[in-house]
Formats: C-alpha cells, sequence, structure tokens
C-alpha cells in the first residue's frame, strides 16, 4: 500500500449529488479495493499507476475559516472514498473534518464499511439529522471477501446497531445488488431491528470494471452468464422489474413501507425501517433533491 500526504486548499467541493450540497472527501483512494467500485475513474484525475486499492493520498487542507456558512447545507462524506478506511485510525482526517464543522449547523450523510465510524459517535451525533449508511450488499462472508476488503458483514451489523441505539439515523445500502446472488431478503431481515432506511440499488455495470466484473461472474457463477448478457448486453430490465415486485409484495407482507424514492430528511420514521428503490438511480436528476 503507497500512502503520501498531499496538501489541498480545500476539502469541501459543491456537489452535483441530487441528496448534497457539498461532496466531501478527506482521501484520495480506497484500500477496500471493491472490484465494482465507480470510483476507481479518480486514477484518471491522480495520476497514480498502482492499481485501484493500492495508494491512499491522505488531505491536509486548511483549517475551516466561518465554518458558519456552511449552516442549513448538507455534506456527503464519502463520495469516492471510505472516510473510515483503515488509515483514519492514524491520520484522523475525518475526525478533524468534523471537529472543524461542530456546530457550524451542517447536515452530514456518512458513507462508510468500517465500524471505526464508532470512534466519532461523540462529534456525530451534534450534527442536525447526522445520518450513517453503511453498504452490505451479501450476508455471505466468501462473497465478501473476494470482492472487497472491509471490515466483515458482523462488525458493520454490529456498528449500525450501536449507531441506531445512540439515536444516530442509521442507513443499509443494500448495494450494489449481484443478479441472482444478492439475498436482499436476508438482509433486510439482519438490519431491520437496527436501521431507518434500506437503499436498494442495482449494480451497475459500466467503464474499465464492467469487463472485470463479467470475468468474476463467468469465472465463480457461470450458471448466471446469460442472465447478465441480458442485463448489460441486452439492456433487458426484466430481471429488475420481476425483483422490484417480489420486494413490494414482501415489504407488504412484513409492514414495510416500500417506495421508488425516500424523502432522505425525515423524522417520522416508524418502527420498521423504510426500503427506498433506487434500481434506476441513474435517473434521479438534482432537480429531485428533498428538503
Amino acid at each position: 500500500m503507497i500512502i503520501k500526504e498531499i496538501d489541498v486548499k480545500s476539502v469541501m467541493t459543491k456537489s452535483n449529488l441530487p441528496v448534497a450540497d457539498f461532496s466531501v472527501n478527506p482521501y484520495v483512494g480506497c484500500t477496500h479495493g471493491c472490484k465494482y467500485c465507480y470510483a476507481s475513474f479518480m486514477k484518471r484525475f491522480t495520476n497514480h499507476p498502482e492499481p485501484w486499492g493500492e495508494f491512499i493520498d491522505v488531505k491536509n487542507w486548511p483549517g475551516i475559516k466561518r465554518p458558519e456558512k456552511y449552516a442549513g447545507k448538507e455534506a456527503f462524506l464519502g463520495s469516492v472514498t471510505d472516510c473510515y478506511q483503515p488509515c483514519e485510525a492514524k491520520y484522523k482526517r475525518t475526525r478533524a473534518l468534523l471537529e472543524q464543522l461542530q456546530g457550524s449547523g451542517i447536515s452530514i450523510s456518512i458513507a462508510t464499511k468500517s465500524d471505526l465510524v464508532l470512534r466519532d459517535i461523540d462529534l456525530i451525533r451534534t450534527f442536525p439529522n447526522a445520518r450513517v449508511s453503511f453498504s452490505i450488499n451479501t450476508v455471505d462472508e466468501t462473497f465478501r471477501k473476494e470482492i472487497y476488503k472491509a471490515a466483515s458483514i458482523e462488525r458493520r451489523l454490529a456498528a449500525m446497531k450501536e449507531l441506531y441505539d445512540n439515536g444516530i439515523q442509521t442507513v443499509c445500502q443494500i448495494a450494489p445488488i449481484f443478479p441472482g446472488i444478492t439475498d436482499v431478503k436476508a438482509i433486510i431481515e439482519a438490519v431491520r431491528d437496527r436501521c431507518n432506511l434500506i437503499w436498494l440499488e442495482n449494480l451497475n455495470l459500466r467503464g474499465d470494471y464492467k469487463v472485470r466484473i463479467l470475468e468474476w461472474v463467468h469465472e465463480h457463477h457461470p450458471e448466471l452468464d446469460n442472465l447478465y448478457h441480458q442485463i448489460y448486453s441486452k439492456g433487458d430490465r426484466t430481471y429488475w422489474s420481476n425483483l422490484d415486485a417480489e420486494l413490494r409484495e414482501y415489504a407488504a407482507a412484513e409492514g414495510f413501507p416500500y417506495v421508488r424514492d425516500d424523502d432522505s430528511r425525515r423524522s417520522d420514521f416508524g418502527e420498521l425501517p423504510i426500503i427506498a428503490n433506487y434500481f434506476y438511480h441513474e435517473e434521479v436528476k438534482k432537480s429531485a433533491k428533498r428538503q
């Protein structure tokens, strides 16, 4: 692993994401090395010759002046990196950011695959509408180890529960769903008592990792070759439509609210989490941003 420190002018970047005003990434690169990671495109701009997952740039930025100017805004931490990947234990850049923004009135959403986020509960809970989302797309540790390096499923589930019990909004991102492989219902059952929202997101193959994933599927699940060909070469949405219908029926039977889009900042959560379907997340526009 190649780790170096770099100086940047600011860590707060205006965002085009439909759910945040600012995209915040204290690091460049990510050691999880997810085979499906869309953020691998960052290599085009960073001039790293190393494979994705084998380098980290630690960002150093000037202290944030007048943090109150971000009052009423929202920041998404971890759009192209994991803010709590292992190097955060040493460099504490995410914690430094939270300390600089504390009391500013900005809302934060954190996306991670790490239970290191528990270290910062004291800070996170001071932000209005703070939310932490964990990506969990399998309950099979063997599959997890083959696809990415991150905290075990058990550790992430335990971290989600601790945050939830501490009054912090939690999200389970069942993302990405691998057709024919991800057991969505099993994951929902595992998180139903420890999160407010469950996001369903399809495996969206593009760029150089499309070939990598299709090769992996062929090697490990050749019986799914035709299904993946229909979805990712022919553009057939039948699988997702059928899964949507199946999960909608399951949610109705179990009492889960099931929607095609979620109100990302709400306070009227019930006992069961809301299931939000983002199978066609590429169709979500900036104009659809919820307040």
